[in-house]
């Protein structure tokens, strides 16, 4: 039974392209007021579930509800209560910043008294007050893509759809975009973001892990790390590099090891004696150790044992 009051309810969906599954059974419910974020590698099927959900796909087989509408028999309904960005903004860079807005507006069906205050609210959120006039393809990165979520925005949807929105923007612009998108869900819109940041990926209330077509995992960002780790994390500081993670990957007791910039997350069977023992093992293979300390889950390493170990098993030798 779906929950009372969901925004989305989709129910083993399947989209295929001819022999190519690109989502695999898929099947979850996102709450009013939510923010649900994709998280998976490029080519996972993030944006060809979202395409769906906005009724600009046709899924193979599935029932697909957004908003208690049926995606399969009323997109057309489906798309006037949605809003949509895509990672391109779909802005027009020939256009001003007003002039994109008043082309989306009417798009949306944006009545002219309705239009100068939502004008007036976009240009302040997107910064770009008092520039109106200004080229979109003049503007820098953040800007454009705060624009284009005012675009999106402007018929006040009840459910936002935000397809890879900060890929390329800076660090400072990606944080004031969430900003946004935790004011719109506390006013009660639901909304969805794909993305292959793991760090932005925290911001989000729960989480769908999609790899190959397949939901890999769902829960919030602190049920997927508690969640997910079989016996415990450790830090390790190894050299030589090279040498030290092929000593990590047969060492005794170690289930996983993977590379985290200039140290090692290495997975193992029990903290205790993997503290006692590891030292010993390393030293005397003739590799110098630095810290071997317990750590908490990153969504990272939740990533790399959810779909890095299916990946490995997957994979034959050349």
């Amino acid at each position: 039974m779906s929950a009372p009051g969901a925004a989305v309810v989709v129910k083993d969906l399947v989209k295929r392209f001819g022999m190519f599954t690109a989502v695999d059974h898929v099947s979850f419910e996102v709450q009013r007021g939510e923010v649900l974020g994709f998280l998976g590698p490029n080519g996972a099927g993030k944006s060809t579930i979202i395409r769906i959900l906005c009724g600009l796909l046709h899924a193979t087989s599935g029932d697909v509800h957004v908003g208690g509408l049926d995606v399969t028999r009323q997109p057309e309904a489906v798309r006037a209560q949605i809003g949509y960005m895509s990672q391109r903004f779909s802005l027009y860079n020939d256009l001003t910043a007003v002039e994109n807005l008043r082309f989306f507006g009417g798009l949306y069906g944006v009545t002219a008294a309705e239009f100068a205050p939502r004008l007036k609210w976009a240009l302040q959120m997107s910064g770009l007050a008092g520039r109106e006039t200004a080229l979109v393809a003049t503007l820098a990165g953040g800007w454009k893509q705060r624009l284009a979520l005012g675009c999106a925005v402007l018929h006040q949807p009840s459910i936002l759809f935000l397809d890879e929105p900060t890929s390329g923007v800076d660090p400072i612009s990606r944080r004031q975009f969430w900003d946004l998108i935790h004011r719109m869900a506390a006013n009660g819109v639901t909304v969805f973001v794909s993305t292959h940041y793991m760090d932005e990926a925290e911001y989000c209330h729960r989480l769908a892990l999609i790899d190959r077509g397949r939901l890999a995992a769902l829960g919030t960002p602190s049920e997927l790390k508690r969640t997910t780790v079989t016996g415990g994390l450790l830090l390790v500081e190894c050299e030589p590099f090279g040498e030290a993670l092929a000593a990590l990957e047969q060492a005794p007791g170690v289930l996983e090891a993977a590379i985290f910039g200039d140290v090692f997350h290495v997975t193992v069977l029990a903290v205790e004696p993997a503290l006692r023992e590891l030292p010993r093992y390393l030293g005397g293979r003739g590799l110098r150790c630095g810290r071997i300390m317990p750590i908490p889950l990153s969504l990272e390493d939740v990533f790399v044992q959810k779909v890095g170990r299916e990946v490995a098993a997957e994979a034959t030798p050349l």
